[in-house]
């Protein structure tokens, strides 16, 4: 019924009032699609532009605000969103379909971020002075509106990595959050909001083209952060082009793990490289989509991963035993299977694995065992794709320069890792493998949350940042005499 709906659906946040709209649509459960979860609001262009109004006026005294008041508003809010925690993990394991762990880690993050891109602020903020003749100074500033356009595979970390830098340097931000799974994100972001001026954070949900569209083409919007796939990140850069934004983007992957002759094939080494291929069901735009293994130890991998798979427990995320949850939606369900037939079809030989929670409710979720694709080559469907999914496609190598060759092979660069005894040569794969990060013997994150690195070639646009990306929302100027 509705009134078991969270108080936020069907509405939109604009200068601190929540407004409900004509048009919505449902939001549901993807462990059980016959469960509706909420409902979000479709919002209009006139929606947009009063959203951009808002944040347009209350940039005016709040980009005037002192660093002390902003960091100490955004600490006091983190305390509140830690208190919203436990009561809002279930609602983001039915909405998005994480596992209970994977959405309770992902909302205490959210917290982590305030806490420490607050405290970073106060030290990063200040004038740095040059050297020299000259007298010099490097200063900051706030750039302007702020448009955040965030994914449904981690709606909340990845929102929150960019609201909160944008508000704290001193900028007012509209949020679009994913139509399939908005619901979390907006009962933290309507805490949030509680604690900064009006139109300071702005929330307006629908259709990405209709949304991201005003967004992007309106002057009054500074800078667009946005994370999603390549396609769409393409149609950004064409939408904001006629007035030159700045825009920083986090996009598609199709990150290689190159298993060399010497790796340690031990069981501790086989669950991370499991992890690092199914964790959030293989969603992650960071997670391993390829694996290329050294001829002599390609069957040993291929065996010891697919009984490592064989234990894998899927089902709905509500179920504290589950391991492996649903794809989020069923455009990205329909999309994963259709690579797997194609390759069966193509002459590939699939394996899958996984336990079961409930087999008479499988078909009710968009549920995918974990598959091993072997049988293909470098230019396969399955190989040059982002999966995105629950699939890995396995390939074996003969020398380390083919293996260099194969894994540089795609339009994307976002991670890689190489898997082996000997460091001096994953630094030797390192220094050739066109990515934005590399790891050794693990495909993860980086646990510090002030640093982050772009992905490389379609995988994004953006650079590095040690100071929890606050230097991605605010312009840097030099004042000299």
């Amino acid at each position: 019924m509705i009134s078991t709906y969270p108080k936020v659906s069907g509405k939109f946040l604009i200068d601190g009032k929540w407004l409900e709209a004509e048009n919505k649509k449902e939001v549901i459960n993807p462990a059980n699609t016959q469960e509706v979860v909420g409902e979000v609001a479709l919002c209009t262009k006139e929606h947009v532009d009063k959203a951009i109004t808002s944040a347009v006026t209350a940039f005016e005294s709040w980009s005037q605000s002192d660093i002390h008041e902003r960091a100490e508003k955004m600490k006091v809010a983190a305390g509140a969103i830690e208190k919203i925690v436990e009561e809002n993990v279930n609602l983001l394991v039915r909405e998005n379909g994480k596992i209970l762990v994977e959405a309770k880690k992902d909302l205490l993050r959210c917290v982590d971020i305030m806490r420490e891109a607050s405290d970073e602020l106060l030290t990063w903020w200040q004038p740095e002075s040059l050297d020299g003749k000259q007298k010099v100074q490097i200063r900051r500033r706030p750039r302007g509106v702020t448009a955040v356009i965030s994914p449904w595979n981690s709606p909340m970390i990845l929102t929150f990595k960019r609201v909160i830098p944008a508000i704290l340097t001193g900028n007012t931000v509209i949020v679009k959050p994913a139509t399939s799974c908005p619901l979390t994100i907006m009962i933290f972001l309507e805490k949030v909001a509680s604690y900064f001026p009006n139109g300071v954070l702005n929330v307006v949900t629908g259709s990405g083209s209709v949304i991201g569209d005003a967004l992007c083409k309106d002057s009054s919007v500074r800078t667009v952060a946005f994370v999603g796939s390549t396609e769409t990140g393409k149609e950004i850069m064409k939408a904001s082009a006629s007035n030159v934004k700045n825009i920083f983007m986090e996009l598609g992957g199709n990150d290689a793990a190159i298993i060399l002759e010497d790796a340690k094939l031990d069981d501790e080494l086989i669950t991370k490289l499991r992890f690092g291929i199914l964790r959030a069901a293989g969603q992650v735009c960071s997670a391993v989509k390829r694996v290329y293994v050294h001829e002599s130890r390609y069957e040993e991998l291929v065996e010891k991963l697919r009984k490592k798979f064989q234990y894998i427990r899927i089902g709905s995320g509500i179920q504290p035993d589950v391991e492996m949850g649903p794809l989020n939606n069923q455009s990205q369900y329909e999309y994963v299977k259709g690579l797997i037939s194609r390759a069966k079809d193509g002459g590939a030989e699939v394996l899958t694995g996984g336990i079961k929670i409930d087999p008479e409710g499988w078909n009710d979720g968009y549920f995918i065992e974990p598959t091993i694709i072997t049988g293909v080559n470098q230019n396969s469907e399955i190989v040059q794709a982002e999966q995105f999914g629950p699939v890995i496609p396995i390939l074996s190598f003969k020398t380390n320069e083919e293996a260099l060759k194969l894994a540089n092979d795609s339009h994307f660069g976002l991670r890689a890792s190489v898997w082996t005894e000997n460091e001096k040569k994953a630094i030797a794969f390192a220094d050739q493998l066109e990515a934005g990060a590399v790891f050794i013997n693990n495909h993860t994150v980086f646990q510090d949350l002030h640093l982050d690195f772009p992905g490389l070639k379609e995988s994004g646009i953006s650079r590095e940042t040690r100071h929890c990306s606050l230097e991605f929302f605010a312009d840097t100027y030099g004042f000299a005499n």
